[in-house]
């Protein structure tokens, strides 16, 4: 079983990221202070919902929240500094742009970005802290929107479908016409296509 919470006082803030696996677009992350008495009912792992009960939540948390906030991290920026570092990055300016200072922060994952506060990696934290719950489903949902404004610049991918994953329709398509401009170039298998080797 995962270790217990560590116990905070004052202020949490829970951030998550969206979009490290894709082959295109942002990696986009949020974060969100929930207060004690916030009613939101149903907050977990974004991935565990559907799309309509995502967003449904994502207008909760935006009403309800003591504050949130949502950050982008362009493709050009991954290949640059690499998905990891994009994502702590993505995290850490998500939490600096939240309008209330928290006295600590839970980030999902094994990795945490360093803040002007103390903050924790927490494993598998979208499905165990409420904070981070809210801050997953915000990312995911703006990333998908974000996905489906792809589509509609270059509806040939398909992107409204498999949303930039290497699915077998995106992988063909890539081999198909190339990468676009939002591919990562960093990713292998768009490195190789651009080599021609897909």
């Amino acid at each position: 079983m995962w270790d217990a919470l560590p116990t905070v006082t004052g202020l949490l803030a829970g951030t998550d990221e969206a979009g490290r696996g894709p082959l295109v677009g942002n990696v986009v992350a949020a974060a969100v202070i929930l207060g004690a008495d916030h009613g939101i009912l149903g907050l977990a792992d974004s991935k565990k919902l559907t799309a309509k009960r995502r967003e449904a939540l994502a207008s909760e948390i935006k009403q309800h929240a003591l504050a949130w906030a949502v950050v982008s991290v362009s493709p050009a920026e991954i290949d640059r500094i690499n998905i990891l570092q994009a994502s702590l990055l993505a995290m850490k300016m998500s939490v600096e742009q939240l309008q209330i200072v928290p006295d600590h922060v839970f980030v999902d994952g094994n990795h945490a970005p360093v803040l002007g506060c103390p903050a924790t990696p927490i494993i598998k934290g979208d499905a165990r802290v409420a904070e981070i719950s809210a801050a997953s489903i915000l990312a995911k949902v703006e990333r998908d929107a974000q996905m489906q404004v792809l589509h509609l610049e270059y509806p040939h991918y398909g992107f409204d479908r498999h949303k930039g994953y290497p699915t077998k329709a995106h992988m063909a398509t890539l081999a198909e016409h190339g990468p676009c401009p939002e591919h990562r170039r960093s990713y292998a298998p768009v490195r190789r296509c651009l080599v021609g080797k897909v």
